[in-house]
């Protein structure tokens, strides 16, 4: 089963990334935007993975998390990916304790590869997903949207993460919470 390690998103920071999402769908850009509940951090995505090894891997990412502990974060500005000129992927920016943040998704990463996935190869930048831009139609103006930003911001407290499972339907992903790790 298709699977990725995210820690989730409050409800009350749902509801900004709603308001961003409204902001920039204004620009009438060609983007597929991502579900509002279905938005998350992601730490690692594994791609298929025998769902006999979900339990095993919960619990060495418990083991792991124990070292870790609670932590603030914020939504922040708007940005794209991999650049300004040629943007594929809409952003809204993470602050706060990255360097926790950090250190949290370089143990993910460390048991993950104990489990036989391959590390990451680009550094991790944490960011979440807004949406996906489809064609160049009105582009300047959703790239407008981006650099002008919005106000709104969002404060809260990352106190677990989650093991997800995938399933891609023809109107986007649904994703299901397999195991959830509790930091201390």
């Amino acid at each position: 089963m298709r699977t990725f390690i995210a820690i989730p998103i409050p409800e009350s920071c749902l509801e900004i990334l709603e308001q961003m999402q409204r902001h920039l769908k204004a620009s009438t850009t060609e983007v597929r935007w991502t579900k509002i509940s279905s938005i998350h951090l992601t730490l690692k995505f594994l791609g298929e993975v025998d769902p006999a090894i979900i339990p095993d891997m919960g619990k060495a990412l418990a083991d792991v998390s124990k070292q870790s502990r609670k932590f603030n974060l914020r939504l922040t500005g708007l940005g794209s990916f991999p650049n300004e000129k040629s943007p594929r992927i809409v952003w809204c920016g993470i602050l706060g304790d990255t360097d926790v943040l950090a250190r949290l998704q370089a143990e993910v990463e460390t048991v993950c590869a104990d489990f036989g996935f391959a590390a990451e190869n680009r550094p991790f930048r944490p960011h979440l997903t807004l949406g996906r831009i489809k064609g160049r139609k009105n582009l300047k103006l959703l790239m407008g949207c981006i650099e002008k930003g919005t106000d709104l911001e969002c404060g809260f407290r990352a106190d677990c993460l989650n093991i997800y499972k995938s399933v891609l339907k023809p109107d986007g992903a649904v994703y299901t919470v397999l195991e959830t790790i509790t930091l201390p």
